[in-house]
């Protein structure tokens, strides 16, 4: 237990949509939650959401090797130890055809989707292996996309599939430290970033559908259930989307 004699979480994008939802129920589950995004109003905003829960936020490029050695750093100096990394933190590209995105816009989704994973799940790996009783879980957020994609969306999900390596290589070494590693595949949850689904998306056949979405609060529940397992046990993978989406049978 940290030194508020709770279980620690950091979560990563918690300025809004999923983040916020998935701190705000391990807050209620009875975590401290560390806060990052970029942007020191919005995580405020979510620590208001949070109640009387212990909370710390941190204004965290996670693109940028020094300020997520930074986050950690400061997660551990004020709970005293690290038992959930939630890596959510993502962006997309325009819809456009790909031959037209240009580099910076394919290296922002890069950056963010994958590299900023990455060195997150580099510093938790770090923390949980020294710390006393020692180990952690990790849950990426994956999305639908991690396994079909959508019409004009070559960066995110080349990401979104990368995520998937990234999880089942930290499930693999991590095992020798008590270190669990899922991740949660999230289809159209209703959060700020879906409200395009109710307006009308590109399908595989280029035609324009209205989609359903449901709760996010959905999304928290998943969440917090797979952080609630003891570490000899371990949700691979879970896939938590609205019904009647275009998921299954997608293409």
């Amino acid at each position: 237990m940290s030194k508020a004699g709770r279980k620690v979480a950091i979560v990563t994008g918690a300025g809004s949509g999923v983040g916020r939802a998935v701190a705000v129920g391990l807050a209620e589950a009875g975590y401290a939650v560390a806060l990052a995004g970029r942007r020191l109003d919005a995580l405020e905003e979510t620590v208001a959401a949070l109640g009387d829960a212990p909370s710390l936020a941190v204004p965290t490029d996670v693109t940028d090797p020094d300020a997520v050695r930074a986050l950690f750093a400061a997660t551990v100096e004020t709970f005293g130890r690290l038992d959930l990394l939630f890596n959510n933190a993502g962006t997309g590209a325009p819809a456009i055809p790909l031959e037209d995105l240009t580099f910076a816009q394919w290296q922002q989704v890069v950056s963010t989707n994958l590299t900023g994973p990455f060195l997150c799940t580099q510093e938790a790996f770090r923390v949980m292996k020294a710390q006393e009783p020692r180990g952690g879980r990790i849950i990426n957020n994956g999305s639908i996309s991690a396994t079909a994609p959508r019409p004009f969306s070559a960066p995110y999900t080349s990401t979104k599939h990368a995520i998937t390596g990234l999880t089942k290589s930290t499930s693999l070494d991590g095992r020798a430290y008590d270190i669990a590693c899922g991740q949660i595949d999230i289809g159209n949850a209703d959060t700020p970033m879906a409200q395009k689904m109710k307006a009308g998306v590109p399908q595989a056949d280029l035609s324009i559908k209205v989609e359903p979405v449901m709760d996010v609060a959905h999304v928290a529940s998943a969440v917090v259930y797979m952080a609630s397992l003891p570490l000899d046990a371990n949700v691979q993978f879970m896939t938590v989307m609205a019904t009647k989406m275009p998921f299954i049978g997608r293409g």
